[in-house]
This record gives structure tokens, C-alpha cells and sequence, in this order.
């Protein structure tokens, strides 16, 4: 397979031609056109083209009419793009597909959103009137993770075109053969024009930071690390442009005496291995109050122990590997860094220690020191902290005692205790008796270090839109 851009309606090529390799096996898949500050000049220029000369910016039954008409082409290459991004990301085919059927009714909802956002209008006093209107921000700069590059690119960008803006977007070379397939299914879309959406895949670090820098772009939306964010929003300030930046994540998961832990054991399990702990959501700390400390140690440590860390495809494997061989390696030795201030309950390790693979398995480390690295760090794997608490203020501190606020879950049959405790927590979601459930019509988005802005929900054209106020005097 070998994967080109989309600029302007048209397919090109890169600077360079990229390999894309299966995590699990380190095996080269296909070949892609690996794009820099060329091609991001090129996406930028077509996309403001498109914003001056087309009437996307002005028709939203079009704007409508093309994220539908995206929707039925997604739907019908539905299985050939879960199972490549099943191989190339190394996904579980069930993670891959809950992925993929969660990106097709998302585009749909943004078409929703195109046709009933409003402004308000009212007589201010007899004779003047005065009415908003939203209008689009101009060319929205999208730049894709490759955790999840479908539903993430499809979170950005398709608020971005509900709102009437167009989009020049940079998605990661970790999933260029998955990108090519999403590029295809946009082109595909009959109502789209020339220039509105275009998307180019890179390795390098060229093109993306001319999305943010150069003034041909009005509004950033970014889905990455918090440090990266702080750079985009900083370069952004030269223009003064709005940003949407959905960052990094600590997820505490608090468990108190009272939960149900039959119920609680294997969301939990779920919550730090799915995506293999690639997720920015991803449970990552799990807060026990001391009464079920015991039992909740010896459950988790025995649900973790027994995860089966394999390929994707084969239907044994209860977690895929990490994106590449240097991220596990990575994620390994903060484990093994881990053992001079906690307590390696799992010690995941790599499966094949002297393989070319990215198969790892799972680690739970229990912690004490809250300002300890592990706890404050984002891993971005499969890796989780285990920490005791004694009382509900103790649960409360703990979980707000590093930078991130992305998101919680609290677990009790307490009625009262969840809103008490959600309300006192700093994250932008916070789960009951749950945890990974995020829906389209509510809005997503982090507290303090873990973005800014929210996307989802109604709120998410707010981001791409300025307000304009029009006031008539009649005479």
C-alpha cells in the first residue's frame, strides 16, 4: 500500500517516501508520502482559497449535505478501515471498530449542528434592533495524534466544518496507511469542495508548526501533550489565534469501601490497558479507600497478571502493543525507574526483550508519595499507580494533586457521595460507577494543564466561530 496527500482536491506527494510498520511485528506494511513545510504551505493556500471563493462559509445545508454524505462513504469502507487501523496502530479489532463506529454517527451529529446553530435577536427598545450572528473563524489548522487518528482528526475537524470554517490538517506518520484511507473516503465526498478539507501526513516536525505560526491560519485545534500544547499556544500568541487544545491526562479512578468491586475490577483492568494505556483518558491511577485496599490490590494485581499482550488480530489478545518499538522501551524503563520509590506489584516488561516488537506487557506500581514521578508524569501506557487513601477529603486531594484535569471516576453505592465528590474533583469528566464513556452531544475538554477549550457537544462550533453583533436602528 502507499498512501499520498490531499491538497486542493488533488493527491500528492511528499519530499520523501515513508515507511509504516505493524507494532507487533516491527514488519514494514506500506509506504506513504511523508509531507513537510511544503505541502503544509500547500494545504494552508488551498484551504484559504476555498474559504474565499467557495459558499461553504455561508451555506450550511452544504456544509450539512458533505458531513452526511462522509458519514455513508465512512460507513460503507467501515471494515476495511478497522482492520487497517487495527494492524497499523495495533489495536484490538474490537478497540479498532468501537473507533471507527464511534467516528461515523460523530460526523453526523456536526452535520446536525451545522443547521440549527443560531444567534439571538431582540428589540432593545422600540425601533432598534439587534441580532448575532456566528460566522466561521476562517482556516482552522488541525493537528491529529496517532492514538486514535480517525475519531480524533474526524473530532476537529468536523465541528470545525459544521462551524463554515476550512481546514488544512497534519495527521501523524505512525498511521499513515490509515490517514491515505480517511483521505480517500474525504475525497469521495461529493458535496465537499476542492480545498475545504486537506490533509497531509508527516514524520517530521516542519509542517504542523507552520499551521500554528503562519497568519494564513485562524484558529488552531491540537489533540496532544500538554508540553507541546504549551508550544502551540505560545507560538499562536504572535497572531492572537483562538486554540483548542485537548491535552495531557492522570485519570484518578477512586475507589471507596463501599463499591462494588465485582462490578468495578474489569473497567478498571479495561481502563489501563485499552488503546494499550494510549489514551489520554486512560486510567492511570487507581485511588482505594484503606478498607478495600487489600482486596482491591490482590484483584487488580491478578486481573493485570492475567492480560494477554499479543498482535491485534489474534482473538486470544487482551492488549495489542504500544505504537513502536522505542515507545516501549521507553514506557519500560520508567517502570524499572519506579522501583527506587514504589512497589512493582505488575512488572509488565517487554514481551520479547530482544525482539524488534512493541509488544508490553502491563504494570501496576504501588505509590505513597503523591509528588512521586510516576503519579505526576503522564506515561502514555499501559502503566498504573496504585495509591491509598483514608477518607473522602484524602480522595479528593489525591486526585487533584498533579497539573492534569482531564478526567476521573469514582466508584461507590453511595447516592450522595458521587456528585459530592465529582464536584470537588478539578477535571473536565468524571465517571460514576464507570469510566471511558464520552458522548457526542456533551462536551469534552480538560481543567487546569489538560487543555483548553471543549470540543463535542454544542459548545464544539463556539471554537471555530466568531460573533458578530448587528444593530438597525429603524427610521
Amino acid at each position: 500500500m502507499h498512501a499520498r496527500n490531499l491538497i486542493g482536491g488533488r493527491w500528492v506527494d511528499g519530499h520523501a517516501i515513508g515507511e509504516s510498520h505493524d507494532p507487533a511485528t516491527g514488519q514494514v506494511i506500506g509506504t506513504f508520502a511523508d509531507a513537510g513545510a511544503v505541502t503544509a504551505r500547500a494545504a494552508i493556500d488551498a484551504a484559504r482559497h476555498a474559504f474565499a471563493t467557495t459558499d461553504w462559509a455561508r451555506d450550511r445545508e452544504l456544509r450539512a449535505r458533505a458531513l452526511h454524505e462522509m458519514a455513508d462513504r465512512m460507513q460503507r469502507r467501515r471494515d476495511e478501515l478497522v482492520a487497517l487501523l487495527s494492524r497499523e496502530n495495533g489495536k484490538k479489532p474490537a478497540d479498532a471498530a468501537m473507533e471507527v463506529d464511534s467516528t461515523i454517527p460523530k460526523l453526523r451529529y456536526n452535520a446536525a449542528l451545522a443547521l440549527t446553530d443560531t444567534g439571538r435577536a431582540a428589540e432593545l427598545r422600540p425601533g432598534s434592533y439587534s441580532m448575532t450572528l456566528h460566522q466561521p473563524l476562517g482556516v482552522a489548522a488541525v493537528i491529529v495524534p496517532w492514538n486514535s487518528p480517525v475519531i480524533l482528526a474526524v473530532r476537529s475537524f468536523a465541528p470545525a466544518l459544521a462551524a463554515g470554517c476550512t481546514v488544512a490538517m497534519k495527521m501523524p506518520a505512525q498511521t499513515a496507511l490509515t490517514n491515505g484511507l480517511l483521505y480517500e473516503i474525504i475525497a469521495e465526498t461529493p458535496s465537499l469542495p476542492p480545498g475545504v478539507l486537506n490533509a497531509f501526513t508527516e514524520s517530521g516536525n516542519e509542517g504542523a508548526p507552520l499551521l500554528v505560526s503562519d497568519p494564513g491560519t485562524d484558529v488552531i485545534s491540537y489533540t496532544g501533550s500538554t508540553a507541546v500544547g504549551r508550544r502551540i499556544m505560545a507560538d499562536a500568541a504572535r497572531h492572537l489565534k483562538p486554540c483548542s487544545l485537548e491535552l495531557g491526562g492522570k485519570s484518578p479512578m477512586i475507589v471507596f469501601d463501599d463499591a462494588d468491586l465485582d462490578a468495578a475490577v474489569p473497567v478498571l483492568t479495561a481502563a489501563v490497558t485499552t488503546f494499550a494505556g494510549q489514551f489520554c483518558m486512560a486510567g492511570s491511577r487507581v485511588l482505594a479507600q484503606e478498607g478495600i485496599a487489600d482486596r482491591l490490590r490482590e484483584r487488580m494485581t491478578s486481573a493485570l497478571h492475567g492480560v494477554v499482550v499479543g498482535p491485534g488480530d489474534d482473538p486470544k489478545t487482551g492488549m495489542g502493543p504500544v505504537i513502536d518499538r522505542e515507545q516501549a522501551l521507553r514506557i519500560d524503563a520508567l517502570v524499572a525507574d519506579a522501583q527506587s520509590y514504589g512497589t512493582v506489584l505488575v512488572c509488565g516488561g517487554l514481551v520479547n526483550p530482544d525482539g524488534g516488537d512493541a509488544l508490553l506487557r502491563p504494570s501496576l506500581v504501588e505509590v505513597a508519595d503523591v509528588t512521586a514521578p510516576l503519579v505526576q508524569h503522564e506515561v502514555f501506557g499501559p502503566v498504573a499507580t496504585f495509591e491509598v487513601f483514608a477518607d473522602e477529603a484524602e480522595a479528593v486531594a489525591r486526585a487533584n494533586a498533579t497539573e492534569y484535569g482531564l478526567a476521573a471516576s469514582v466508584w461507590t453505592r453511595d447516592v450522595d457521595r458521587p456528585l459530592r465528590v465529582a464536584r470537588e474533583i478539578d477535571a473536565g469528566t468524571v465517571w460514576i460507577n464507570g469510566w471511558g464513556v464520552i458522548r457526542d452531544q456533551m462536551e469534552e475538554g480538560g481543567f487546569k494543564q489538560s487543555g483548553v477549550g471543549r470540543l463535542n457537544g454544542p459548545h464544539a462550533l463556539a471554537e471555530f466561530q466568531e460573533i458578530k453583533h448587528l444593530v438597525h436602528d429603524v427610521t
